[in-house]
């Protein structure tokens, strides 16, 4: 248990502040256009990507405490 709980720590503290964009965002970015547009389009696609992360985590979550419950 301590060794996930180090893991988990380490993980979150290793995180870098990431940045997803498709080709046509990198294209408008560096023609420095409509740069709020693009920035909020890159910030929805980091949001899409999130989701399945927590949908995963909490599927992972409920298996957990229903097999702890079940000990």
């Amino acid at each position: 248990m301590k060794k996930l709980l180090f893991v988990i720590i380490v993980l979150i503290l290793s995180t870098t502040d990431m940045h997803s964009q498709c080709s046509m965002l990198s294209a408008i970015m560096e023609s420095d256009q409509e740069y709020e547009a693009a920035k909020g389009l890159n910030r929805g696609i980091v949001y899409l990507m999130s989701i399945p992360y927590l949908l995963v985590g909490l599927i992972i979550w409920k298996i957990y405490r229903t097999n702890k419950a079940s000990l």
